[in-house]
Parts: C-alpha cells; structure tokens; sequence
C-alpha cells in the first residue's frame, strides 16, 4: 500500500489524506504500481464522462476530459514531450539534446509538438465509437503507465541526476512482470482482442524509443520516459480506434 501512495502521489496531484516515508530506492520499487494508478486516473476520467455526457454536447466533454488529464497528471508528461521535441530539433550532439532538453523554456518545435500531440488525443478520443469509450478512457491512462515501466527496468542512465536516474536505479525485472500482468489483465477485461493487440502494438512502439534512446542519448532521462508515455496515450486511442470497428 505504501508503494501504491508513492505511485500515486509522483505520478498525479491529487491530494491524500495520508504521508509515508520514500526512500531513494522506493521510486522505482513504486512503478509495480504505475498501471493501478493509470488505472484510477482513467476511472475519474469516466467518472467525469458519466457526469458531463447528460450536459454537454461530446466534443465540448471530451475536450473537458482531455483537459482534465493534463490538470490531474500536473502535465508531467506533457513536458517530456516538448523537451523531447525541442532536443530533437536542435540537432546537435548527444550533451546538446540533454541541455536542451534539461532547459525550462519551451521552444517552437516544442509547442508544435504539444499541440499535435493534444489535438490527435482529442479526435481520437471524440471519434472512438461510444459503446466503448469508457473502457477505452480505464484503458489508455493504464496502459501509459505501464510503458513508463517498460521505458525504465533495463535501461542504462542518460544523466546522472534527475527522476529517470532515480527510478532506473529502483525498478528491476520483478516491477516489470507485476506491472505488465496487470496492465495485460485488465486491458483483456475491458476491451478483450482489441485490447491485447493494442498491448502488443504498444509494447513494439516503446521498444523503438527505448532502443532510439539508448542509441542517440546512451540511455533514458525523466523526460524521455514521459515522451514516451505521451505517445503511448495517442496512438493506444488511435490503435483503438483503429481495431475497435473491426474486432468489436
């Protein structure tokens, strides 16, 4: 339970009513728990569906709810995702990419890239057919989360400071398996075989930037990780939508 709170409180601002103890290695022993808390992230998403859809026309909710992640998540990621993007542009060498992207200020490629990334998580979640949304909004948080997992158990350091250094130093083989039974568990509950081939799908597409990574930067940053826990967010929605038509 201890690690769960971890978990929660690094990865959300929602407030608890409790305080425990964190040591350096805990960080990482956490991310067992990265999938719940996608988990309870999607679920007050579908709470505020449940909520907003008798009151407002859907365009208008889901723009709400896309909103609402960002707010609930403290936009962690979101800013891995344009510093990623303005690294990417700068196309220097390796020390470049990682001043850049260690560099508070948001540059244009990066406000592109937080852009596009917000308004294809938006069509994409508007356009899922609406028997499904809701297990597609438990889903996507979820199966995020666990791509920072993934991300992370495995990978060598980029930095020696920083969030990515801490929970690399933390999370191992056993945080992988508990994550990823949990996220393959549940992705089959909600959504059956559309869910798992998204899974799949996702698991090949973190793959690719954990080994571009390694290979451009020598390893992964905070930064990295919360890019690619943006992408994993978009294109599950655009998996989804891709197979939900087809398989059901």
């Amino acid at each position: 339970m201890r690690l769960f709170i971890i978990a929660f409180q690094f990865l959300t601002i929602v407030p608890l009513p409790v305080t425990v103890r964190c040591e350096e290695e805990d960080l990482g022993r956490s991310m067992a728990f990265f999938p719940l808390v996608g988990l309870a992230v999607g679920a007050l998403m579908a709470g505020a569906d449940f909520l907003l859809a008798p009151l407002l026309p859907r365009p208008v909710g889901d723009l709400v709810l896309v909103a609402l992640l960002s707010i609930v998540t403290g936009a962690l990621h979101l800013d891995g995702l344009s510093d990623v993007c303005d690294g990417l542009a700068a196309r220097g060498p390796r020390e470049r990419f990682l001043e850049i992207m260690k560099d508070s200020r948001v540059g244009a490629v990066g406000a592109v890239g937080l852009v596009l990334g917000l308004m294809l998580k938006y069509q994409a979640l508007l356009a899922l057919p609406l028997e499904h949304k809701r297990a597609a909004l438990l889903f996507f948080p979820m199966a995020a989360r666990f791509a920072q997992v993934q991300m992370t158990v495995g990978s060598q350091r980029a930095r020696k400071d920083g969030l990515g250094h801490a929970f690399v130093g933390g999370a191992g083989a056993l945080q992988l398996v508990l994550a990823g039974a949990c996220t393959v568990a549940v992705g089959a509950l909600l959504l059956g075989l559309s869910g798992l081939i998204t899974l799949l799908l996702l698991f090949v597409l973190t793959l690719g930037i954990k080994g571009w990574a390694h290979r451009r930067l020598g390893g992964v940053t905070g930064d990295v990780i919360g890019c690619a826990s943006e992408l994993n967010e978009i294109f599950s929605l655009i998996f989804l939508l891709a197979l939900l038509g087809r398989l059901g």
